[in-house]
């Protein structure tokens, strides 16, 4: 009589956790519109993104930059106060 040999299933590798950080930060309101913006428009692509999602694919894509359009990239955001924006 020969066994059959039962092999254990393979187990499933797992991903590591990806650590994630809670940060803040000041953004003008015309900018957090564009984001608002760009949600729509995923959405009608059938695309649903949450904004850090949205954040993360910009900075993916500034990754992929050049150095020349990287800085071109960089020179074209204004500088802003940072801080919390006083009560209107």
């Amino acid at each position: 009589m020969a066994k059959q040999a039962t092999a254990a299933p393979a187990k499933p590798l797992k991903d590591k956790k990806v650590k994630v950080v809670r940060d803040s930060f000041t953004i003008p309101k015309a900018e957090l519109l564009q984001i608002a913006d760009m949600k729509k428009r995923a959405l009608g692509l059938g695309v649903e993104i949450k904004k850090s999602e949205l954040i993360r694919a910009g900075l993916q894509t500034l990754l992929s930059l050049t150095d020349a359009n990287f800085k071109k990239a960089l020179s074209s955001v204004p500088t802003i106060k940072t801080g919390r924006p006083a009560k209107d």
